[in-house]
């Protein structure tokens, strides 16, 4: 099965009431946990790419990993470019066999923003690549995202049709309350998603699929694997999981995972190299790693995103 976008993905996906899992991926090994979950479990996946992947793989290298991933797994599966940065990102993205790019002008003034946005969907839209554009800014750190908690602000309602309808954009990711990287919040701190602000975008664009970021539940099992062998995660605090269960039996149609993935990974070389001192084969440690990516990913396909046999 070739590539797509996520234009039919996210139709079925907002009818039925579930969500599609977009899944950060950096090298081999994250590529096959996650397709490995997505065959077994027939759910279809967005696989997605953010700009420091990108310098880190390099572009050919993670593109033809996932064209390797098609040739195993018979679901849908789009790739997708998470928080670009620039037009000229976008194209290059676009150029490279990307199906899907997500502009991030949400640092800008609106009408830059609205601009900008724009500019990527004209030029997208003509290759048959979908686009997803941000409202709103998440607090947190993660890969190249540095957003305050000064700085942070919740979506405006009043600003999200206006926004669609003069961009043209085919998703759109807003802030409700969730945050990037595995240390979202302060020890004690309850985290809440504005379901408010959900309900009244959901209101204003019927049927338009909604993309929430940071929504790792940074799972407890491997933060306590991490503390055992050596690691320093005990303030890491998620997004509670029936949050996101019911965000996605609402409008959100797509849910992005990357601190779970990067947790499980980093949990199952540790509890190796802790019980196997002497292994030097990178085979050997990598693929506990892999393995729990592949629990991770079935787990939120079957507990959070309700993705289970939509493929």
């Amino acid at each position: 099965m070739p590539l797509v976008n996520t234009k039919e993905m996210f139709k079925k996906a907002y009818e039925g009431g579930y969500a599609i899992g977009a899944f950060n991926v950096n090298n081999m090994e994250i590529v096959q946990g996650i397709m490995q979950a997505c065959k077994d479990l027939k759910s279809p996946v967005i696989l997605q790419v953010s700009g420091g992947a990108r310098k880190y793989a390099h572009h050919a290298y993670l593109y033809h990993l996932v064209q390797a991933a098609l040739e195993e797994a018979d679901v849908p599966v789009a790739l997708h470019l998470d928080h670009g940065n620039s037009f000229e990102l976008c194209k290059d993205c676009i150029d490279g066999g990307f199906t899907s790019v997500m502009i991030d002008g949400s640092h800008l003034p609106y009408e830059e923003n609205v601009a900008l946005t724009k500019k990527v969907v004209d030029y997208a839209h003509e290759r048959g690549v979908t686009v997803e554009g941000e409202l709103g800014q998440l607090a947190g750190i993660e890969d190249e995202v540095n957003v305050s908690a000064e700085n942070a602000s919740y979506t405006d309602p009043d600003q999200v049709q206006d926004f669609v309808t003069r961009t043209g954009v085919d998703s759109l990711a807003i802030a409700i309350g969730t945050s990037h990287g595995a240390f979202k919040f302060k020890p004690g701190q309850k985290p809440q998603l504005r379901f408010d602000i959900l309900q009244e975008v959901m209101d204003r664009l019927p049927g338009f699929p909604i993309v929430l970021h940071g929504a790792s539940s940074v799972m407890p099992e491997y933060v306590a694997q991490i503390n055992e062998f050596g690691g320093q995660m005990a303030d890491a605090i998620g997004i509670p999981e029936d949050m996101l269960r019911q965000a996605a039996s609402m409008a959100v149609c797509k849910i992005n995972v990357d601190s779970d993935l990067r947790l499980a990974l980093t949990a199952g070389i540790r509890k190796h190299l802790a019980e196997n001192p002497s292994h030097f084969d990178p085979r050997q440690y990598l693929a506990d790693g892999r393995a729990n990516i592949a629990e991770v990913v079935a787990h939120k396909i079957q507990n959070v995103l309700g993705s289970e046999g939509k493929a």
